[in-house]
């Protein structure tokens, strides 16, 4: 039985690999060879996992339009827990994407019950560290967007509550409010196509979050008016939620049709893309959404500095970005490493990279230059780098960064307004 995932877990335990057989996550790999100038989080495997990506990467290689958007549930200050999807999010939009983040403040009131004052607050640390990372697009609050809430009332037509209890293991005890934030979710995903176009969409997020993304996927389809099919000899259309005279329409857009009760078939030479993108403008005519399938990529959570996931309920597993000198130094001096027992051993056996906090830090954000961590991966390994020094010198790395990101934040702080 596959294993359920829950998004809202502080200490999830996944297997990623599993998950990605169990899930139909299709492997990151072949398709990063489509991506040219790969950022860190690509070249080195962080983004593990993907659905649907294909159609953002031929955008990035050919210069089309698509979109890029992903939340945060402001219920806590920020740390490096979060850096890597706002690194992908920026690298998205410099890649050419339509930037959108949703500030999930009525899932924190739902799910964490924080007031709206305090989503408000933590709200605006998000959206400092964004800005001083280069972001540029819609930040929106969720219950501030109507446009959104009207698209999530939509969306909530086309689920059940016995689908939400199977996806997400909601029970009768599960308050309706936060099944309704699961609405707002889906709608948060559809939303940059609703505003600024139809066009490819990828939501860069934790494995943890695919509940969400297969929700919507599953919704995209129920809100699609017609069913575009290749049948090897010709190209069927046919009526799912189509009101009256849109098959028409559809009929009239292409000659050579021929129509039957509830479906046309066109005739060779037409292509499934090419007659699915005239099919959807017909439903955006006749009030449908003619929405393309969300994309998603998943990277790999970053391992807390006790081990397990970083998480804002173990305050020594994590960095946040406004933690004092001494706290910082506390927590990296006393994280959790892939270190031995005693110097001796160390020296004999080497150390064991994959299971420290303070290499995987250093793989995700600390350490940019691929030959330097490789060369702190082997010295590790061959007993040469002890933990000790290793820490120091991720410490410094740690300041530096920590300093010059409070230096961009407080430049750009004037911008973090709703």
């Amino acid at each position: 039985m596959a294993e359920q995932i829950n998004p809202w877990s502080s200490t999830p335990k996944m297997d990623i690999n599993r998950l990605i057989a169990d899930f139909g996550i299709e492997p990151f790999a072949p398709v990063k060879e489509k991506i040219a100038d790969q950022p860190v989080f690509i070249r080195r495997d962080i983004v593990a996992g993907h659905r649907g990506y294909d159609a953002v990467a031929d955008a990035i290689a050919q210069k089309k339009p698509f979109h890029v958007l992903t939340g945060f549930m402001p219920s806590g200050h920020p740390h490096f827990g979060h850096l890597m999807v706002m690194k992908e999010v920026v690298w998205h939009i410099q890649q050419g994407g339509k930037g959108f983040i949703s500030m999930a403040d009525r899932e924190a009131h739902a799910v964490r019950g924080l007031s709206w004052e305090a989503c408000d607050r933590y709200a605006r640390e998000y959206m400092e560290c964004l800005y001083a990372l280069g972001f540029s697009g819609e930040i929106y609050s969720q219950r501030r967007n109507n446009a959104l809430k009207d698209l999530a009332f939509e969306a909530a037509t086309k689920v059940n509550f016995s689908e939400l209890s199977a996806i997400y293991g909601f029970g009768p005890e599960t308050e309706l409010a936060h099944a309704v934030s699961v609405s707002m979710q889906v709608a948060d995903i559809l939303y940059p196509q609703l505003i600024a176009g139809t066009a490819p969409t990828v939501v860069p997020v934790g494995i943890d979050q695919d509940p969400h993304i297969r929700l919507t996927r599953d919704i995209t389809n129920a809100l699609r008016m017609f069913l575009v099919e290749d049948r090897g000899t010709h190209i069927s259309i046919r009526v799912k939620n189509a009101p009256e005279g849109a098959l028409d329409a559809v009929a009239k857009r292409f000659g050579g049709a021929k129509k039957y009760e509830g479906h046309i078939d066109l005739p060779a030479g037409h292509t499934a893309e090419e007659v699915d993108a005239v099919v959807r403008e017909v439903e955006r005519e006749f009030g449908g959404f003619g929405f393309l399938l969300p994309s998603a990529t998943y990277h790999s959570f970053l391992q807390g500095l006790q081990g397990g996931k970083m998480s804002s309920s173990v305050p020594d597993s994590l960095v946040w970005f406004d933690d004092p000198d001494k706290d910082v130094k506390k927590k990296i001096m006393g994280a959790l490493t892939g270190g031995r027992q005693t110097l001796e051993e160390q020296k004999k056996l080497g150390g064991e990279p994959e299971k420290c906090s303070i290499y995987q830090l250093n793989r995700f954000h600390m350490q940019d230059d691929d030959a330097e961590l490789a060369e702190m991966c082997r010295a590790c390994r061959a007993g040469e780098l002890m933990c000790g020094t290793c820490k120091k010198e991720t410490l410094e790395r740690v300041r530096t960064f920590l300093r010059e990101f409070k230096e961009k934040r407080d430049e750009v702080a004037h911008m973090a307004e709703w």
